[in-house]
């Protein structure tokens, strides 16, 4: 076929992954799914397109995730989720050693795998997916600490992981001490530079005054593949450094902050739907039936046995460090919540396209992963809501940010705050004037039954409606307080000593 058909069929496949998207987010399916069914649709069982070059996947794939941790950390907010960094910083590398034994063991003993391949099994599954946490999570009403421990961990567990993946793929394995040592050395590295790059690429966008403000965002995301790509070099971990630099970039007062992050989210879009149509077509659905059971029987493992130990034990570890303390429910919520997606699917082409394992056997171990892909997010993904609820994990009244492009709230330092009255709310038959909100907070609209209106001070609150909440940054954390409390206790928590914290 020729360029123009290639293009042709890349924009329609696009354009189709972008209208699917409007489906998983109605439905809370992960979009990974609907853009691996078009990988799979336009593959060899298909419409026939021949794609099976693990090496160019992997390095395909790489990119791609380098560029979802970056808009990861450029959209992140470091104060939802500073708090929640050293508990995050746990479960990312004790959790993720623990979950690589905690699947290998059994999986060795149950499916008669090798040692080498249980424990590369466990590697690749051992990381959290950034993507579909983000695509999922960011949508739950969950309070700020719990949802910033996910983020946090979605963020930073990709690198140890790879790293792990990348030891057990060589043709001679090290030792543990010496493995242990490496994988410090390079996430070392790895922090430093991104924890450079960051700060001097604030400062050189502050003072360099382009001629295009489009020309920010292309800067922004350059940087972040500066540190990437100098990690790299200095043979550190460059997963780590371009999220690290993402994020100081993302919460720094930069130029064009707002539009660097649209860009980040357009530019993350297309490498997802990129990344896991490729993977859908690398997929050999003829090879798959054989997979099926082991494949199952590992996710089972994961699910049941190895996240909810990790868990478990890294909670135990950051209590007795005194940095942090996870009730059951909490506990419970973030075993169930480790998402897998792209990730492990791109770590499975590691080993496939490493020399030093049996080709048979990597092909073996990225269909089993595939499998688990598929079947676990399918059942975990659509049922986080409910468990949040089950669990009393959801929030609904709980503060949202929202993005406007057509307000200047960032040249402002000010926020926009987006908060749904639930049914067990005391906001409910409260008057505007008595939240008694700080004087530099508004609220501005109320959404109701879907019609939108400019409230009065004497206007009530009811259940179900939507405030919208203007507020400077300064501001922003009293606010979510008050307004917290008054959901608590009604208006007149102060006098029963309700903060909102």
């Amino acid at each position: 076929m020729g360029w123009d058909v290639w293009l042709l069929l890349g924009a329609g496949i696009v354009i189709a992954a972008i209208l699917a998207v409007r489906v998983a987010h109605r439905s809370g399916l992960p979009s990974l799914l609907i853009f691996l069914g078009f990988g799979l649709l336009v593959g060899e069982s298909g419409f026939g397109l021949q794609f099976e070059n693990p090496e160019l996947a992997q390095q395909m794939g790489l990119v791609a995730l380098a560029i979802i941790l970056a808009e990861g950390g450029l959209t992140t907010n470091w104060s939802h989720v500073k708090r929640s960094i050293p508990t995050a910083l746990v479960l990312a590398t004790v959790g993720v050693g623990i979950s690589i034994a905690a699947v290998a063991v059994p999986v060795h003993l149950l499916l008669g795998m090798d040692w080498r391949t249980s424990l590369l099994l466990g590697a690749i599954l051992a990381s959290t997916d950034a993507a579909a946490v983000f695509s999922v999570l960011r949508r739950l009403p969950l309070p700020p600490r719990l949802a910033g421990i996910l983020e946090a961990e979605s963020g930073l567990n990709d690198a140890p992981t790879v790293i792990a993946v990348m030891l057990l793929s060589a043709a001679t394995s090290p030792s543990l001490g010496s493995a242990l040592l490496l994988v410090v050395f390079e996430l070392t590295v790895g922090a430093i530079v991104g924890l450079a790059v960051g700060p001097l690429g604030v400062y050189a966008l502050r003072r360099i005054a382009l001629p295009v403000s489009g020309l920010y965002p292309i800067a922004v995301l350059a940087l972040s593949f500066v540190a990437y790509a100098g990690a790299v070099l200095l043979h550190g971990s460059g997963f780590l450094a371009i999220y690290l630099a993402s994020l100081v970039m993302g919460n720094s007062r930069m130029p064009h902050r707002a539009a660097s992050r649209g860009f980040a989210e357009g530019v993350a879009w297309l490498a997802q739907i990129g990344l896991f149509v490729m993977l859908g077509m690398l997929a050999s659905p003829s090879e798959m039936p054989s997979a099926i059971v082991p494949g199952l029987v590992a996710g089972l493992i994961l699910v049941l046995l190895a996240r909810p130990l990790s868990i478990v034990l890294s909670a135990q570890l950051v209590r007795l460090a005194r940095v942090d303390r996870l009730n059951w429910r909490e506990q419970a919520f973030l075993s169930w919540a480790g998402l897998r997606g792209a990730v492990p699917i791109v770590l499975a082409t590691i080993p496939w396209a490493a020399d030093s394992v049996a080709e048979g056997t990597a092909k073996f171990v990225f269909n089993e992963v595939f499998v688990i892909v598929v079947v676990y997010t399918l059942l975990q993904g659509p049922t986080l809501p409910f468990v949040a609820k089950l669990l009393g994990l959801s929030t609904p009244d709980e503060a949202r940010d929202l993005e406007v492009d057509s307000a200047p709230l960032e040249e402002l330092n000010a926020d926009l705050l987006q908060i749904r009255v639930p049914p067990t709310s005391k906001l409910h038959g409260v008057e505007i004037f008595e939240l008694r909100l700080p004087t530099d907070a508004q609220v501005t609209l109320i959404v109701r039954d879907g019609r939108t209106f400019v409230p009065a001070d004497s206007t009530r609150i009811r259940v179900d409606d939507q405030l919208l909440v203007v507020t400077t940054a300064a501001c922003r954390d009293p606010v979510e307080r008050r307004i917290r409390a008054i959901s608590r206790r009604g208006k007149l928590a102060g006098w029963f000593g309700e903060l909102g914290t």
